[in-house]
């Protein structure tokens, strides 16, 4: 293993528990944020799901499921990017998004 793949596996750990941590346990904070986006609740729970599965995915010792997880995630990590932009939020709400965009994008490119 080389110092890439540890990095990599630290940040696969780092990016599904930031994601069970805020739509497990922080969920209520989801709930408002959502709320105050004015987005629907059926669109929260779609997300929800697709976050909490491409976070189980990142932890799955094969690689293709790293791969989708990684699209998956850095897609998902955009469309907060612009919702965050939309709502004028301040940078500090945009940090999480932008960390695990980053993140995800890092894990994608041994893919490219």
């Amino acid at each position: 293993m080389n110092i890439f793949e540890d990095i990599a596996g630290i940040i696969k750990i780092f990016i599904s528990g930031a994601i069970f941590f805020v739509w497990v346990i922080r969920y209520k904070n989801i709930v408002k944020e959502f709320t105050e986006f004015n987005y629907p609740d059926w669109l929260r729970d779609f997300v929800g799901v697709l976050k909490i599965c491409f976070a189980i995915m990142l932890l799955k010792p094969e690689q293709h499921f790293a791969l989708v997880a990684s699209v998956g995630i850095s897609i998902l990590m955009s469309a907060a990017l612009l919702t965050h932009l939309k709502v004028k939020n301040p940078l500090y709400k945009m940090l999480p998004s932008f960390t695990l965009l980053c993140f995800s994008l890092f894990i994608l490119k041994d893919f490219l």
